[in-house]
């Protein structure tokens, strides 16, 4: 179920399934048995205004989704000088149950990009916790001529993982970003855009938790 984001103290919150304990070890570590809780903080940019993007929570809490309505960037016939760039931050609270902490491991974007012979886009994105210094940042490039369905992965080596503190509550942020650039293709006659969105909010990025008990 996905439910519109909300910032303030609304909050998503969705049932886990329940695990036994040590069932199911993986690199990524056993889910935390009980139900875990996400209120959105804040959320803003140009790729994101109120009211486009939406959060959910998996049943079986390893993973969360993102779905955009709203998140476009282009260049060419129709589009504003702004509209080459565009962004959005995520400003998350994950409540975990006691004795377990959670580090981003994965990250699955997709959308549709239609790009003319000679224009360029990028997709990017970066994870860090409040008042902690490590970033996590990686960026995914495509040429034109291109238009059909994209998709990029952010994945991180388990040795290098960035958990939450235990004990401390942090919020998690999540800055993504499409750019398009025109290139040598022609802005006047023709148009390039790159989309992490759609008309059935069916265009979505997953994010895959990371999981470890506290000492």
């Amino acid at each position: 179920m996905i439910r519109p984001i909300m910032t303030g103290s609304a909050a998503v919150a969705l049932l886990a399934t329940a695990f036994a304990p040590g069932a199911g070890a993986s690199p990524q570590g056993t889910p935390p048995p009980d139900k875990i809780v996400i209120d959105v903080v804040t959320v803003n940019g140009s790729g994101c205004p109120a009211g486009t993007a939406a959060v959910a929570v998996a049943p079986d809490n390893t993973a969360f989704t993102v779905s955009y309505s709203n998140y476009l960037a282009q260049v060419g016939v129709g589009s504003k000088p702004t509209d080459f760039r565009k962004n959005c931050q995520l400003g998350l609270n994950v409540h975990v149950p006691q004795g377990f902490t959670y580090a981003i491991a994965q990250a699955d974007y997709r959308g549709f990009a239609h790009l003319e012979r000679g224009a360029t886009g990028l997709e990017k994105a970066s994870y860090y916790f409040q008042g902690m210094s490590q970033t996590a940042s990686q960026s995914h490039r495509f040429s034109g001529p291109f238009s059909d369905d994209w998709q990029a992965t952010d994945t991180t080596d388990v040795a290098a993982l960035v958990y939450a503190p235990c004990g401390s509550q942090r919020i998690l942020n999540v800055n993504t970003e499409l750019r398009v650039a025109a290139g040598s293709s022609d802005p006047d006659s023709t148009t390039s855009f790159m989309a992490m969105d759609s008309a059935d909010g069916s265009v979505n990025t997953l994010y895959h938790f990371a999981w470890k008990q506290c000492p």
